[in-house]
């Protein structure tokens, strides 16, 4: 049996206006969390839902890099694309249809020597691991996960 080993993540955001929040995280400069002109927000920053793919993204590289180094699996370089389907009705409150996302391609590309059996090992291990694949995975969300050599 294990002892756990929890890590608290603190983040403070002070709204605003309109749909526009201003979030702080440990020492870093402030950052602005907002919406397109077409949802109601000035556009002045990301979304929070581009940001969870963003989290997707780096949290992903992160795993890569601690799994990898496990693994001794070399690499010169990773790159991240993904796109997350959201039905704007579930944000609207419409009975029956949820508002996080409907579904999330994400592709990664390696730059690599390695096998592609290699490569699946990594991604098994990676995607098992990561707290942000893991989030979507257990609201349900389909994940498409396509990793290609580079």
């Amino acid at each position: 049996m294990s002892t756990s080993q929890l890590l608290k993540v603190e983040t403070s955001g002070v709204w605003k206006e309109g749909v526009k929040t201003e979030i702080s995280v440990r020492h870093f400069e402030p950052f602005v969390v907002d919406e397109p002109k077409s949802l109601g927000g000035t556009d002045e920053g990301p979304n929070p839902v581009e940001f969870v793919l963003a989290g997707l993204s780096s949290c992903t590289s992160v795993m890569i890099a601690i799994i990898a180094k496990e693994l001794q699996f070399s690499y010169e370089a990773v790159e991240f694309v993904n796109e997350g389907s959201l039905d704007l009705q579930g944000l609207m409150g419409v009975e029956g249809v949820s508002p996080h996302f409907q579904s999330v391609d994400f592709d990664v590309t390696i730059k690599t020597e390695e096998t592609e059996d290699r490569i699946q090992q990594l991604k098994e291990k990676v995607e098992k691991r990561c707290p942000v694949m893991n989030l979507l995975v257990d609201a349900g969300v389909p994940v498409t996960s396509n990793w290609v050599k580079g």
